[in-house]
């Protein structure tokens, strides 16, 4: 597997090539570079299959790579390498980009390599999706990856989630279904914010709008397509505040 690193910080750079040597040494570092111009040109160089991307480069943000980079140039992943605040994490993971927090921790650092390994999907939307969550959290959208697709789903249009160990499956209104490779956690977290989006029991999120009935004696609540979906005792004051 080729990377590229794109890092300003010399120390945070050396770091992350002896981390990715020691830890993953199946990854061949191409190059390492301290700006966005330089790592554009390592890109169409290299053609690698990940860059290791920080956001704040002197001069040019890495946000900026797609500006420079034609759509069907991408055919590599990123994993952002940050020190940004809990804020702009909750847009990361709504934009299902893989992302490192400094200082690195080498295994966080494996279980990313590995993510991408057994993903491997090309990011072509993803930055700008990321751009728009990081501006503004007003119209927020879940990005789910699949092989060769991204689908972008609005939170209003999100039923339920059910979490079923490390994958979690959203179901729309529509009627269709979508997995995506985390835990209901680490959805959990993606979706906070999102006020009508709740975590009602150790397997599920709940849509609050898509209620029809709820039963004090089952601790079922039934969904409006006539689906039930249990409630835990401890998360009734979470569901229904009144």
């Amino acid at each position: 597997m080729k990377a590229i690193i794109i890092e300003d910080e010399k120390k945070s750079r050396q770091l992350l090539e002896v981390l990715l040597n020691e830890h993953c040494p199946h990854v061949e570092i191409a190059e390492a570079c301290e700006d966005l111009p330089t790592g554009v040109k390592a890109i169409h160089k290299h053609r690698p299959d990940l860059v290791f991307l920080d956001i704040e480069l002197p001069g040019l943000s890495g946000l900026q790579l797609l500006d420079f980079i034609n759509e069907d140039e991408i055919t590599f992943s990123i994993i952002f390498v940050t020190a940004y605040n809990n804020y702009a994490i909750q847009a990361f993971k709504l934009s299902a980009i893989d992302y490192l927090l400094k200082p690195l921790n080498p295994s966080l650092l494996v279980e990313a390599v590995e993510r991408y390994e057994k993903i491997n999907t090309r990011r072509l939307n993803q930055l700008n999706i990321l751009k728009s969550n990081l501006n503004s959290q007003e119209e927020k959208k879940i990005a789910i990856p699949s092989r060769d697709t991204i689908h972008y789903l609005k939170p209003e249009d999100v039923m339920y989630i059910k979490g079923e160990g490390a994958y979690s499956t959203f179901y729309l209104a529509n009627g269709e279904k979508y997995m995506l490779s985390r835990n209901l956690k680490y959805v959990e977290d993606m979706i906070m914010g999102i006020t009508f989006l709740k975590r009602c029991h150790k397997s599920y999120i709940l849509n609050k709008k898509y209620i029809s009935t709820f039963s004090r004696q089952s601790y079922l609540s039934t969904l409006l397509n006539g689906e039930e979906i249990p409630i835990s005792t401890e998360r009734v004051q979470d569901i229904f505040p009144n």
